[in-house]
């Protein structure tokens, strides 16, 4: 079996790839800045968890000692991580390449080089790294998560309306699905080009309104639903169908199955 450094082991997909790994017989190293307390929900029985941080290096070398394979999970969400996303990117594989691992996989967004969105342009920045490294690569490109759309619906529900883009479908994906082709990736065996890059699309693409009934039916909310436009670089990619890969569509979760299994926590 591998040794996987999974980086961002407690994120929405990375926790989701810490659990499918441990649960196949893997020894699996999650790196994280905040690493959960023992006992808690959000610790993986079987893991083994490091604090380290990637914007200052401090913690990767115990975290990827031995590794085989490290996938990337991070996140940049605020300003100023967004700002040093690919930094971190270059200094992870760096301290990846020293500590002898042989692949490095890391996930990506659909047509993210193609927007001028702040968040998707760090992560095609991020992209970019990866495919420049020394390491055998792997970039993984997934349309949106079912939980975006949720969250955008339960904001916009506290105010009595379910906001839905004009002229934005969707075709979301479950974390769940993404982790799995994840590590399906980190776990190849090494053929071809040193770098790929690959797609994995939701299951169904819908209109987001259809979707926003859907989360309404599920939820028993009483908003509205109001179509507003979506100014700049956002607005202009959904609508220019860029979140969108039909051809690559994973038969995975539903986002209809999904909001019945999420039930508790809507």
């Amino acid at each position: 079996m591998t040794r996987i450094c999974v980086a961002g082991g407690t994120g929405q997909v990375g926790r989701e790839v810490v659990r499918l790994a441990v649960a196949e017989g893997h020894t699996v190293a999650a790196l994280c800045r905040n690493p959960p307390h023992v006992g808690s929900a959000d610790r993986a029985a079987g893991a083994e968890y490091f604090q380290a941080d990637v914007r200052t290096g401090e913690g990767l070398a115990a975290a990827l000692a031995g590794a085989g394979v490290v996938i990337d999970c991070l996140e940049g969400r605020s300003g100023r991580a967004q700002a040093t996303f690919a930094d971190g990117g270059a200094r992870l594989l760096a301290a990846a390449q020293d500590a002898g691992v042989a692949r490095a996989v890391v996930l990506s967004i659909v047509n993210c080089d193609q927007s001028r969105f702040r968040y998707y342009a760090s992560k095609a920045a991020k992209e970019l790294v990866f495919q420049r490294s020394g390491l055998e690569t792997v970039v993984l490109r997934a349309t949106q998560f079912h939980s975006l759309l949720a969250t955008m619906f339960a904001a916009g529900s506290k105010l009595r309306i379910i906001p839905v883009v004009k002229g934005a479908r969707f075709q979301p994906i479950a974390p769940a699905d993404v982790a799995g082709e994840l590590l399906a990736e980190a776990l190849k065996q090494a053929s071809g080009p040193r770098h790929r890059a690959r797609t994995v699309g939701g299951p169904e693409i819908q209109d987001m309104g259809e979707l926003a009934l859907e989360w309404k039916a599920a939820t028993g909310s009483h908003g509205r639903l109001v179509r507003i436009p979506l100014p700049g670089a956002m607005g202009k990619y959904l609508r220019a169908g860029l979140n969108l890969v039909p051809e690559e569509r994973h038969a995975g979760e539903t986002f209809r199955g999904w909001l019945a299994k999420s039930a508790d926590s809507l």
